[in-house]
């Protein structure tokens, strides 16, 4: 069954202090609520680039108390936003509980555990997150319902592609197998799973190089699997953009009967006259 979550606009507070704290940090309609969206997304952008900064060894030796205080200050901003988004909406748990408001709980919750337990410093990478919030200020979350088309064309193709990636993993094995006896476990094809994974750069067409055949039937062999990569990167493809098509004419499953058989403008199932919300 399909589980409907609110949209931020259908969690308004009562009057008082508490409606002007949601106009800012929800709506962007007045000029408190654009500069407030700007002001996010500036943080985001410098609380993104600082994390990537980090990254480089000289930089952050050189510059850590800065980083460390600056992200300080930006996860204090962003605690605080997280906190008056709570406090100033009626249902509390569909915000908790929805996408957003994991992804803000997310972004933040790793600071304070790398406080408590330095040895888990790196899952501060989650602070990337944060640029997902993105979508919320370019108000870009009233489009994501469109995806449901790509999911439903992916569920209805899974079996499908369930048979074709098996079918390619027995390719795999088979073709890396022939390269190992081939090459006489020398050139890189030291074994059966070294050979197993150039088969897999081969057929999908990456190629790193670092492994490669010596013997003129290796070579003939790769040349196999080279040119059945490029015809088999479009079975999956197919199959997918096939479904795509058909999928415009489903629409969400049907909580009472779970018919997805319905019109994309249907108001009503097809089976069981069920209403849709």
């Amino acid at each position: 069954m399909r589980r409907i979550i609110k949209p931020e606009f259908d969690l308004i507070p009562a009057d008082g202090w508490l409606r002007k704290v949601y106009n800012v940090i929800y709506l962007d309609n007045t000029r408190q609520g654009k500069i407030f969206d700007i002001s996010l997304l500036i943080l985001i952008l410098i609380s993104v680039g600082l994390l990537m900064v980090e990254t480089i060894p000289l930089v952050n030796l050189k510059y850590h108390n800065l980083f460390y205080t600056a992200e300080f200050i930006i996860t204090m901003i962003f605690t605080v936003e997280y906190i008056l988004r709570i406090a100033c909406i009626k249902d509390k748990k569909e915000y908790i509980f929805s996408p957003i408001g994991i992804i803000d709980f997310l972004s933040i919750i790793p600071f304070y555990l790398s406080l408590f337990f330095p040895i888990i410093h790196y899952i501060g990478i989650l602070r990337m997150l944060r640029m997902l919030r993105i979508f919320r200020i370019f108000n870009l979350a009233d489009y994501m319902h469109d995806g449901r088309y790509i999911l439903t064309a992916l569920n209805h193709s899974s079996r499908k592609i369930y048979i074709f990636l098996l079918f390619m993993v027995i390719f795999i094995v088979i073709i890396g197998s022939m390269m190992y006896l081939i090459e006489g476990g020398k050139n890189g094809f030291t074994s059966i799973p070294q050979s197993i994974y150039w088969a897999v750069v081969t057929i999908t067409t990456v190629g790193y190089g670092d492994i490669s055949p010596a013997t003129p039937i290796g070579k003939f062999l790769s040349i196999i699997v080279m040119l059945c990569g490029y015809s088999i990167i479009a079975v999956p493809t197919g199959i997918v953009t096939s479904e795509f098509r058909k999928g415009k004419r489903y629409h969400f499953m049907c909580g009472r009967c779970g018919n997805d058989d319905n019109d994309n403008d249907a108001r009503y199932c097809k089976q069981c006259g069920e209403k849709f919300a």
